[in-house]
């Protein structure tokens, strides 16, 4: 109903032309705000690389972290900003490169953000944020194991789906299984 409320008719030369209004402002624009600034201030105005408010989420807003500023946006997102619980993580492989996202709430601000990172898919390699929530112990050896994401300082970055012997990442796009009946 929204996405037809939001388009205009109007006619050009005899033809019926659709015409794309933006969206109303999100109600989490303000939170969204508020995050890229304090991260601005603590890190550098170059820290994220994009910031968005997810409309197909739940209006979620998302935070865009550079791989290099990845754990100091993280560690301000727990430190100043108080997430102080890391609900989910996962990787997904997008062929071209990789992207790890991390659900966080705050408990005592009863807010949601995504913090999320792109990969290069040749080298998939990122600080593990345990250090920060021990929560992300085993969905950051998930994400090892099922797409080859490498996770540095982890305390005990092993398979936990897979068998040791298993070669290869099973959730990658380009997996090949060595053996034809599994």
């Amino acid at each position: 109903k929204a996405a037809a409320a939001a388009k205009a008719r109007t006619k050009a030369g005899g033809e019926e032309q659709v015409e794309e209004k933006p969206p109303p402002p999100s109600i989490n624009e303000p939170l969204l705000n508020k995050y890229i600034k304090m991260i601005q201030e603590r890190i550098g105005d170059e820290a994220l690389e994009a910031a968005y408010i997810n409309r197909l989420a739940k209006e979620v807003p998302t935070l865009v972290a550079k791989k290099e500023t990845y754990f100091q946006v993280a560690q301000c997102l727990k430190e100043q900003l108080h997430f102080d619980y890391l609900s989910d993580s996962h990787g997904i492989d997008y062929e071209t490169h990789m992207e790890l996202y991390n659900h966080l709430y705050s408990f005592t601000q009863k807010e949601n953000v995504v913090l999320k990172v792109k990969l290069e898919r040749d080298e998939p390699v990122i600080p593990s944020l345990t250090p920060l929530w021990q929560g992300a112990n085993w969905p950051e050896r998930e994400t090892y194991d099922l797409l080859g994401i490498t996770f540095t300082e982890h305390p005990n970055l092993t398979r936990i789906m897979m068998p040791d012997s298993w070669v290869g990442h099973p959730l990658r796009k380009d997996y090949e299984p060595h053996d034809e009946e599994v």
